[in-house]
């Protein structure tokens, strides 16, 4: 297989078209699928020489693949990290760069404000294994500034949050987590790598359901973690020997995903201005956080970390004769073309109640503390008009009020 051989000074978007492309001897336009667990060698010797395992030589699908290995040159060039390992999933991800990282007796520092899976994580598996985790409020500084100021082996936050969009001020933490020795791990998936370079911070490592955004139609499962080359080389036994292989099929969405992110994310991101700006005038909404609108707590700090607002809407819709939840159903249940689903950053405007799914584990007051309410509500906006995803919102929401 050749590398293709492209200038050295493309732009992002152009990366996400070529990046990383191997072609077999038949010279394919569309990038190869290598459906095979196992490949050949010549010799005996052949053998023997590939298992040196200095990266030359495809041996075994769970630990390299060419289609998969393509998917992972190109979204670390266009991340801007020297490495990138897929995954299965995105929790196979978070879960890789959180136990290949750390060992009991180490201590961890997390924000609270967490996707309901991570949060297990952090704490209680953690915890189970020896790790000493601490969880704080990732939007005071002054809680970092105290978890950080004794010795720490990794923090571990994502920005915006899930569902309630709490950002983290990267440049504040970052130098923080370092001087106390830590290792920065951030999931970057609300953001999405077209909306936010952690990097840009000297975060160590982004993590990312690769199922959301990148794919981005609803298709399959995959991860992605982006380091640099020390930290890989921690992170490459652990991922060898444990399997959270992303399959070479998948590894082929995604890269096809690649290919439109920037367009749909840019597109999406308009049309979920316009959504949260009118759900924000709608008088059976009590509040809308949407990192694009000037009414969000943190919105001059998402301006400066992100170049536009994403996809993601958090809205709380008031109470009808006190009962928020059931206000909250009454809006999901006369959606027509969004749907309801606990996924995000697909083509399709989707909508979930974060209190009774994603973070329906937790208890009343940690939902509470996080900003969950049973009138809660998170939306995912697709590419649909603007305008129909409104109507659609409306019809629900105007029931409301009579």
């Amino acid at each position: 297989m050749a590398m293709s051989d492209l200038p050295d000074d493309l732009n992002p978007a152009t990366l996400l078209v070529h990046g990383g492309t191997r072609r077999s001897q038949f010279e394919e336009t569309s990038e190869a699928i290598y459906l095979t667990s196992g490949f050949v060698y010549g010799s005996a010797e052949a053998a023997e020489a590939a298992f040196v395992n200095d990266g030359s030589r495809f041996v075994y699908s769970r630990f390299r693949n060419p289609t998969v290995a393509m998917f992972e040159d190109r979204l670390a060039q266009y991340e801007g990290y020297p490495r990138c390992f897929a995954t299965a999933s995105g929790m196979a991800a978070v879960h890789a760069a959180v136990f290949g990282l750390l060992k009991a007796g180490d201590r961890l520092v997390a924000s609270r404000a967490l996707f309901g899976s991570c949060l297990y994580i952090v704490s209680d598996l953690a915890k189970r294994f020896g790790i000493e985790s601490v969880i704080i409020d990732g939007t005071k500084n002054e809680e970092w500034e105290k978890a950080l100021s004794v010795p720490t082996n990794l923090v571990f936050l994502e920005t915006p949050s899930n569902p309630c969009l709490e950002v983290v001020d990267l440049e504040h933490v970052v130098p923080l987590a370092h001087k106390a020795g830590a290792k920065v791990v951030v999931d970057n998936v609300f953001a999405t790598p077209v909306l936010q370079k952690p990097k840009k911070y000297g975060v160590d490592v982004v993590v990312y359901s690769a199922t959301k955004h990148i794919d981005g139609q609803g298709r399959c499962l995959g991860g992605a973690i982006l380091c640099d080359d020390e930290v890989a080389a921690t992170l490459a036994p652990f991922l060898r020997h444990t399997g959270p292989a992303l399959s070479p099929f998948n590894a082929w969405t995604l890269l096809k995903g690649l290919e439109t992110l920037e367009l749909r994310v840019k597109a999406q991101s308009a049309a979920a201005l316009k959504v949260a700006t009118f759900l924000e005038s709608h008088p059976a909404v009590e509040r809308v956080l949407y990192a694009g609108l000037e009414s969000h707590p943190q919105h001059a700090l998402l301006k400066r970390q992100m170049k536009a607002g994403s996809n993601l809407i958090c809205l709380h819709i008031k109470p009808v004769n006190g009962d928020a939840k059931q206000a909250a159903f009454t809006v999901l249940n006369k959606l027509r073309i969004a749907k309801i689903s606990n996924n995000l950053g697909d083509s399709k405007t989707l909508a979930t109640h974060p209190a009774t799914t994603t973070h329906q584990r937790l208890s009343v007051e940690e939902k509470a503390i996080l900003g969950i309410g049973p009138g809660t509500i998170r939306v995912s906006v697709g590419l649909e008009d603007a305008d129909d995803i409104i109507a659609d919102f409306k019809r629900g929401l105007d029931s409301l009020i009579g």
